[in-house]
């Protein structure tokens, strides 16, 4: 990263004062209208799990956890989580939350292999959240209600922060704009995936980007997606698959899209036995999770997770994600930020 990756004559909106205490308002504001709008209860979660066991979350299925051994356990390993997908479907079984509600938790993670730019850091910073939803509603209508009710959060958050900050201004639309990774892919057929995310944003202001994970009318998937949390094979009326999504904004100060949440309806047995078979991946289904599942143990669920760092450097207009969060950088970072005058915590 250099200088050029950052916006020109940038100068942070709040000091830095101001800054830990916004931080502390999007935070609080957001996480207690997400739990009501959503009938979520806020449990405590782990840091860990055991390895082997299916629980960790493998994103993309390539990236590797951080793993350590335990000396009193016979040194049996655990690894710190990238994010709680699995382990939430699991705690609304253990905790027996019935249908219309759910939980979620203050998720904090490590992803060694993440890119660091100005978006991305090794620390992971989530509201991790689960929703306990019935068979009936295994369907795109369900999953697009769910995504207004979470903008409607957003767009209270930004409301509440232009209050206490007048110079800043809202800038979210009045509705997010929900299409299709193939409709995306029609309307912009020469451009990388992300590249449709950038345009969609910049002419939406607000978008939500559904069927990430599976190979579009072109042979390429919008994205890569776990075969094993989000349902990205099971089909709609209009023959398209995917029952999930990102919800991505436009961001003014970088003038660029930025991801907010990933999210979507979870496997059934039948949706994770056919994603295990399209991904070569069929020995997960001796894991411990994923036995759990295939016995009819775990609910049907919706869930994702919502960056908190990402929403805060939405929200108050910052250049990088390290404005508002402590994590570590490359040196030509570091160089870089202090030339353009971004101050880095």
């Amino acid at each position: 990263m250099d200088a050029a990756s950052l916006p020109e004559n940038y100068s942070p909106v709040l000091t830095l004062k101001q800054t830990e205490q916004a931080i502390k308002l999007v935070k609080d504001f957001f996480e207690h209208n997400l739990s009501a709008e959503l009938r979520l209860s806020r449990v405590t979660s782990p840091l860990f799990v055991p390895r082997g066991s299916g629980i960790n979350d493998d994103l993309n299925g390539i990236e590797r956890p951080v793993r350590f051994p335990v000396k009193q356990l016979g040194e049996a390993e655990m690894e710190v989580v990238q994010s709680l997908a699995k382990w939430k479907r699991m705690a609304l079984a253990d905790y027996g939350y019935p249908q219309g509600k759910g939980l979620y938790t203050d998720m904090n993670a490590l992803r060694p292999d993440d890119d660091i730019d100005a978006i991305h850091s090794i620390y992971v910073d989530q509201w991790d959240w689960e929703l306990v939803m019935r068979p009936e509603d295994r369907k795109r209508s369900f999953l697009m209600s769910v995504v207004s009710r979470i903008y409607e959060v957003l767009k209270r958050t930004e409301f509440v922060v232009s209050e206490q900050y007048p110079s800043i201004v809202p800038i979210l639309p009045e509705t997010i704009t929900i299409l299709h990774a193939e409709d995306a892919l029609q309307q912009y057929p020469d451009l990388t995936p992300q590249e449709r995310e950038r345009e969609l944003a910049r002419e939406h202001g607000a978008v939500f980007i559904m069927g990430i994970g599976g190979p579009l009318s072109d042979g390429i998937p919008h994205g890569g997606r776990a075969p094993d949390y989000d349902d990205w094979t099971t089909g709609t009326e209009d023959g398209l698959t995917g029952l999930n999504g990102d919800i991505i904004v436009w961001n003014p100060v970088r003038e660029d899209s930025m991801e907010l949440s990933s999210m979507g309806i979870r496997v059934n047995e039948e949706s994770l036995l056919r994603q295990l078979a399209l991904t070569d991946q069929e020995a997960r289904k001796d894991l411990f999770w994923h036995r759990r599942l295939l016995s009819g143990e775990f609910p049907q669920t919706i869930g994702g997770g919502i960056g908190q760092s990402r929403l805060c450097m939405f929200f108050l207009r910052k250049a990088h994600i390290g404005e508002v969060q402590a994590s570590v950088w490359p040196e030509e970072t570091i160089a870089a930020c202090k030339v353009q005058g971004v101050p880095l915590m």
